[in-house]
């Protein structure tokens, strides 16, 4: 089976949940200053900024290396991500598509609650979460860190299948960039905590790149922000 030429992982550019938890957090606050479902969390003026700096990324390629697909979780700040960076671009990119397997971690009952209101709430989770281990550890309703990687090791199978040959850019979440490493790279949990402690968090508007070499996704750079 052949595989794609390029796959290229962008996160999405700085979301509001990614100040406003960390704010709520650091306070014990009960609640964050966002409301609302997951998927429908917008970017920040930053985030906005950031995606526009992908786009000058790719306007930077080589013709020979621009993408041919895209593809992005459905999750709003994704999706706005690359309409932001391909208008920025000024390149000709096919319309793209989303694909479920691509959102961020499912959170369940847990969705958008600061660390204070899970304690509240859900006094049982620590212990739950600490039995379970942090890689099958699934909140109610949710996924585990196992279950994102299988979802995407479903997507990658039918990437490749569908699109041998192709350069490909995925615009997605921390969590997919995070696993789809794993699935690449065939990671046990314990190497993709070392990994992660080496490389950083996976970083807003971050740019990994793998590329095929002798029929195998190589990695070529991971979690670049130089664009930035």
């Amino acid at each position: 089976m052949g595989v794609v030429a390029e796959l290229i992982l962008v996160r999405h550019g700085q979301s509001l949940a990614n100040v406003a938890f960390p704010a709520a957090n650091a306070a014990g606050l009960m609640e964050a200053e966002v409301s609302g479902r997951d998927a429908s969390v917008p970017l920040t003026p930053l985030g906005e900024e950031q995606a526009a700096a992908v786009g000058r990324w790719l306007a930077a390629l080589p013709p020979s290396a621009v993408p041919e697909v895209v593809i992005t979780s459905p999750y709003l700040r994704a999706r706005e991500t690359w309409r932001i960076a391909a208008a920025a671009s000024g390149l000709r990119f096919p319309p793209p598509t989303t694909d479920d397997r691509l959102v961020d971690r499912l959170m369940g009952d847990l969705e958008l609650m600061t660390s204070a209101a899970v304690r509240a709430r859900f006094p049982d989770e620590a212990a739950r979460r600490a039995a379970a281990g942090e890689y099958r550890y699934a909140p109610p309703g949710g996924e585990a860190f196992a279950d994102v990687e299988a979802r995407l090791a479903s997507f990658l199978a039918d990437l490749n299948q569908q699109q041998a040959g192709k350069k490909v850019v995925v615009v997605a979440h921390d969590a997919v960039v995070l696993m789809m490493r794993a699935v690449i790279e065939s990671l046990t949990w314990d190497e993709v905590v070392e990994m992660e402690r080496a490389a950083g968090h996976v970083r807003n508007a971050s740019i990994s790149r793998f590329v095929d070499r002798d029929g195998q996704l190589t990695l070529d750079h991971y979690n670049s922000i130089d664009h930035l």
